[in-house]
């Protein structure tokens, strides 16, 4: 039998679709609903049959929908239910996606299984694109390459082993995260995000699920991000670092998938040519001439750069 993710309360996967519905409906005030809220409210956001009452469903109908005992909505439910919970783009795919899961076990967007190795153009892309901070990411935010700035962007992620370097491991549970990224709480919200929307799709996946059951007891904030189902990616925009060695840097960065790799990601940062942080950048470059290496591969020498 396939795993399936476990929550800090426990619960499976299994459920899915009811959770993210409760969790959606916590989100939203009686105000942002164009209800007028009346008499005391023991839990936040919108009652059941609130809901139920503004997606123009039955009481008993929604119930069920949330205890998982009604498996199929229609996809005229599904959307009602995404407009009364006013949900983004994201949003509505993700309860797509649990609604198909809920229905049949298996998800419509699910694919081909992880890997780890990164195709040899990938890397010497990275090598091409230095000073800049160039991340290969898979599914589950593991690092499978980097070149030698971004190793160093992130200050301590190269504590970890090559195998295990992971950016939602690094967010939550190193202790200089919080002092290099500026935004930090916003990082996290983004790296649960992430990794929520994948429970959606591959719930059993065991990628994610040993990495949920390492992040949920070991980080109370990452196990209290995971029960609010929050799916929303991270914003784009300039980023700050507090580096260590070379002081605070202002980077845009921008991420896309790796063609003819789907579950590989191909990140990277750059600066603003011929400021002060790009001349910082071209520091943390400085002095690591070895090229980007996959974890799979063997080192040229005693020095990684992934």
């Amino acid at each position: 039998m396939a795993r399936t993710v476990e929550s800090g309360s426990g619960q499976s996967a299994d459920s899915g679709l009811g959770r993210y519905l409760r969790a959606r409906r916590a989100e939203i005030t009686p105000d942002q609903a164009g209800l007028t809220a009346v008499g005391i409210r023991r839990t936040p956001g919108l009652r059941r049959e609130e809901l139920a009452a503004l997606a123009g469903i039955s009481i008993d109908y929604y119930i069920r929908l949330e205890r998982g005992k009604e498996i199929h909505p229609s996809p005229s439910v599904i959307d009602s239910l995404a407009r009364a919970l006013r949900l983004d783009a994201h949003e509505l795919k993700h309860l797509r996606d649990l609604a198909v899961l809920a229905g049949t076990g298996s998800a419509g967007s699910a694919d081909l299984p992880p890997t780890r190795e990164v195709r040899p153009g990938v890397l010497a892309l990275t090598e091409r694109l230095r000073p800049n901070p160039v991340f290969i990411l898979g599914r589950t935010l593991d690092v499978l390459a980097c070149n030698p700035s971004a190793l160093r962007l992130f200050a301590g992620l190269d504590d970890q082993p090559p195998q295990v370097r992971n950016i939602a491991r690094y967010v939550f549970l190193h202790p200089r995260a919080p002092e290099v990224l500026d935004d930090w709480d916003e990082r996290a919200r983004a790296c649960v995000a992430r990794l929520r929307m994948l429970a959606g799709t591959d719930p059993g996946a065991p990628d994610l699920t040993d990495l949920v059951g390492e992040l949920v007891p070991k980080s109370e904030l990452f196990a209290t991000l995971w029960e609010r189902y929050d799916i929303k990616p991270h914003a784009p925009g300039v980023r700050l670092f507090h580096h260590p060695e070379v002081g605070d840097l202002h980077l845009a960065h921008e991420s896309m998938p790796v063609d003819h790799s789907p579950k590989h990601r191909f990140v990277i940062f750059f600066a603003e040519p011929d400021s002060p942080d790009q001349d910082k950048v071209a520091l943390l470059d400085k002095d690591r001439p070895r090229r980007p290496q996959s974890d799979g591969e063997k080192a040229d020498g005693p020095e990684l750069t992934v």
